[in-house]
């Protein structure tokens, strides 16, 4: 059954604004959870890495949902802090290892961020060996995610952008310059992408 991403982010709004943190969090993880997850998952290389950073996303998203500002959708919110959470990771793994596991405030939320990786989990597993992820995979992890971001998820530029930023409140002259400046990257990696494609076989000439 596909999200209704409208129903889902009035309902997670009111609740935050009811004071119901927890159960809009719970709402937000089940919803968004298995593409965020995804998404950790086509970013980070090392297999234990997206379950390990999927966790540090679920306790900053019930952190950060009291002072969201619905600047931007939920969705974006949630990619936002998963970036940031990705990039924290990649810069001081040694930081992430000494972190004791918090609890996220309920055992519902701790029970849905294992069931949301427990179901999530095979169907990411299907396109592991697809060679032409293997390609994607080679890019250095900013193209990678721009390419995740836009292609995959199916995200708008100016939320691209907030994402690549890693703000959810940017001033809109600088959205639209990161946006346009992301645009002309994300062909230039697009190109190298197939022409490598094609060296390796995978695409016929175009």
């Amino acid at each position: 059954m596909s999200l209704d991403r409208e129903h889902l982010e009035r309902e997670v709004r009111e609740r935050c604004e009811s004071g119901a943190v927890a159960r809009a969090a719970e709402l937000a993880i089940r919803g968004y959870g298995p593409e965020i997850l995804g998404f950790l998952t086509a970013l980070l290389r090392r297999e234990e890495d997206p379950d390990d950073v999927f966790s540090v996303w679920c306790e900053r998203l019930l952190r950060g949902l009291p002072t969201f500002a619905w600047e931007c959708s939920l969705r974006t919110f949630a990619y936002t802090i998963a970036r940031n959470a990705a990039k924290n990771h990649a810069r001081d793994r040694r930081a992430r290892e000494r972190r004791v596991h918090p609890s996220l405030g309920t055992t519902e939320l701790s029970a849905i961020e294992q069931q949301v990786r427990t179901e999530t989990r095979p169907y990411l597993r299907t396109d592991a060996k697809d060679k032409l992820m293997e390609l994607r995979e080679a890019l250095p992890p900013d193209d990678r995610m721009l390419l995740v971001l836009r292609l995959d998820k199916g995200l708008e530029w100016k939320d691209v952008a907030r994402v690549m930023l890693g703000e959810d409140a940017v001033d809109e002259a600088a959205l639209k310059r990161e946006a346009q400046r992301l645009r002309k990257r994300f062909q230039i990696v697009k190109d190298q992408l197939v022409e490598a494609g094609r060296r390796a076989g995978l695409l016929g000439e175009g």
